[in-house]
């Protein structure tokens, strides 16, 4: 056992410990952590925030030639922001938001539909290139299966009757398969998370592995 003399490896390893306290019940240490994690995450923001955007993308451009008069509209816009700080002048947020909301649902909604929608339904027609072999072939058969029964679960406006009750049972099955596959994709990466700390623990800081 070879324990380590890095003073960053010891500040790490008390971190973590102090972290995984409130495990036991929240404590001062676990408050410290908190603050401290808080703290470095905020200052880290602000610089970046102050070197990749405020200076390239507002100060520069509006400082040094060639200027840019155009950007002072959209910075009054953002500085609309700050009147939420403001009783009297919290109205003024109503702006930034609505211009916000509004780019970026024109922004988002084409490219959603194409990817979420489309291209998933593109993807999941019975084209003869799918059945070259027999899993291939069965893939795509399960797939369209899952996509058709599926979207008859969540289809409301008609009765559950003629097979479309015991179509949406099965879609049912495949909604609730997603929805495992996912939690458990969720619950390995918080797993293979605290593997990592471990190990850090025990290799890195106590030197026993």
């Amino acid at each position: 056992m070879s324990i380590s003399t890095s003073i960053w490896v010891w500040i790490a390893a008390l971190l973590t410990l102090m972290i995984y306290s409130f495990l036991y019940k929240e404590n001062p240490f676990y408050r410290l952590a908190e603050h401290i994690f808080m703290g470095l995450s905020i200052g880290y923001s602000v610089v970046i925030l102050w070197y990749n955007y405020i200076l390239p993308r507002i100060y520069e451009p509006l400082f040094f030639p060639p200027h840019q008069w155009s950007l002072i509209f959209p910075i009054l816009i953002g500085m609309m922001t700050f009147g939420i700080f403001s009783e009297k002048y919290n109205w003024l947020i109503k702006y930034p938001l609505a211009v916000y909301v509004a780019g970026y649902a024109g922004v988002q909604i084409p490219l959603q539909l194409q990817t979420m929608i489309l291209r998933q339904a593109e993807a999941s027609f019975l084209t003869p290139d799918k059945f070259t072999s027999l899993f291939s072939s069965f893939n795509a058969l399960l797939i369209f299966a899952g996509l058709v029964t599926t979207l008859i679960y969540f289809y409301f406006s008609a009765k559950r009757e003629h097979g479309l009750g015991g179509a949406s049972q099965v879609g049912i099955i495949f909604i609730m398969i997603a929805f495992g596959a996912a939690f458990g994709y969720t619950v390995m990466a918080r797993i293979s998370l605290l593997i990592g700390r471990m190990q850090f623990l025990l290799q890195d800081w106590l030197g026993i592995m």
